[in-house]
């Protein structure tokens, strides 16, 4: 079971060119604060597991204003040393069983737990790249996926907003949903370090996270028993707090495939769109944009998952052919058609009326409804009302500012599950 997560690297591909872009000043990283370290062990969750280390976070959270001290002196001989401590690279992989058959390693999510003081570490850096990164609009404007102010609803919002209005002026929209095999673990080191050294990261920063990749190993943990360690070479760290960022850097410049399409970028969620008045050009134009942005993927050398990338014909009154022409990838398979797709929590039908996702709330409500009514006899009054609003509240708020544009009738049938929800709460008759 532990190889199974073992990712076997891919050819080097040579970087991208290292000159830094002549409006983006260079990245040099500043000396961590004692009192931002002391913030951070403060805030830490005691309920957290440590890592290989076996460093407690309760035991930093207790001790944080005797500790705080020693342990900025370390974080920052690290940047002077370009040196991370080895302990600090090695994970603990818990695999998680999701379903089906008990000996089958696809059958486990593999959660990824990093050393305590790894992630406060990482923290710190973030903070410094993210902060550069934004303050000189490094990142696209349509690169939503874990940056200050975007999330799931902006940016499904901002694609919506333009296929609606491709639709109200009767125009064909055609959209594929690209799925990529396990991203995440298929970045390669070499070319992301030419992607930052591009951006205008010093030679110091470069050479401290050519140190943060190398000799990561991970250990399976399960049962009580523990793996021998296994080398990572390839990917960003699961579970780290820079993993997200670096990940979000070295597919920033896929946008620029896009072409006469439009794109949006969520961490690995891409969806592809087009429109105008003729669904062959539609179609045509969305196939060229599409080979250019598999080129752009496999330059990265990122996997596209050909059974999981989707297309969908949005149209509300358009005459629309039964079987519309293929669009296909570069390895010439078909991409299948779909009325449906879950889009960032969302599921969207080809007509944009989500009935299909209103079902899926109006279902997973009552579920759950039903079991507080079976067991209300348990729960005081105000048990029950916090019970309500952590299990029932956020699932009618994520991406209700999306879904409020389904007909009356349809959002009348949610309303019925949380009135159910207010009786459960409120003991009120009706």
């Amino acid at each position: 079971m532990p190889s199974a997560w073992l990712l076997q690297p891919r050819p080097t591909a040579p970087p991208p060119p290292a000159a830094p872009r002549p409006s983006l000043s260079r990245f040099s990283f500043n000396q961590i604060q004692i009192a931002d370290v002391l913030k951070e062990l403060q805030n830490l969750d005691p309920y957290k597991s440590a890592g290989l280390d076996n460093l407690d976070p309760l035991f930093l959270k207790l001790s944080a204003t005797i500790v705080a001290t020693p342990i900025t002196s370390l974080f920052n001989l690290s940047f002077i040393s370009s040196e991370i401590p080895k302990d600090w690279k090695a994970a603990a992989v818990i695999p998680l069983f999701k379903g089906g058959d008990t000996l089958d390693p696809n059958c486990y999510r593999p959660i990824s737990i990093l050393p305590c003081l790894s992630k406060v570490f990482e923290s710190q850096v973030n903070k410094q790249v993210t902060d550069h990164l934004e303050s000189h609009r490094t990142f696209s404007a349509v690169q939503s996926g874990f940056r200050a102010g975007h999330g799931c609803t902006s940016a499904t919002l901002k694609v919506l907003n333009d296929i609606i209005t491709a639709i109200d002026k009767r125009q064909y929209c055609a959209a594929v949903f690209i799925d990529l095999a396990k991203a995440f673990d298929s970045v390669n080191h070499h070319i992301l370090i030419g992607r930052l050294r591009g951006l205008g990261f010093s030679d110091d920063c470069l050479a401290w996270f050519t140190n943060y990749f190398a000799d990561r190993v991970q250990c399976v943990k399960s049962e009580g028993m523990l793996s021998g360690p296994l080398a990572v070479s390839m990917g960003v760290p699961q579970g780290s707090i820079l993993g997200p960022t670096l990940f979000s850097v070295y597919i920033n410049d896929v946008a620029l495939a896009a072409g006469d399409s439009l794109i949006h970028l969520y961490a690995d969620d891409t969806i592809l769109y087009t429109f105008g008045p003729s669904l062959d050009t539609v179609l045509s134009n969305l196939q060229t944009s599409f080979n250019a942005i598999q080129h752009s993927f496999r330059g990265l050398q990122l996997l596209l998952n050909a059974s999981k990338t989707k297309c969908m014909l949005f149209n509300r009154s358009l005459p629309a052919p039964a079987c519309p022409t293929s669009i296909t990838t570069l390895d010439g398979s078909d991409l299948e058609y779909v009325d449906v797709y879950k889009y960032l929590g969302v599921c969207l039908d080809c007509k944009l009326s989500f009935q299909t996702h209103i079902k899926h709330l109006q279902s997973k409500i009552k579920s759950r409804v039903g079991f507080l009514f079976r067991n209300k006899a348990s729960f005081t009054h105000a048990a029950k009302l916090t019970l309500v609003k952590l299990t029932i509240l956020p699932i009618l708020d994520f991406g209700d500012v999306i879904y409020k544009m389904a007909s009356n009738t349809l959002l009348s049938k949610l309303d019925a599950v949380y009135h159910s929800a207010i009786r459960f709460a409120t003991k009120a008759p009706y």
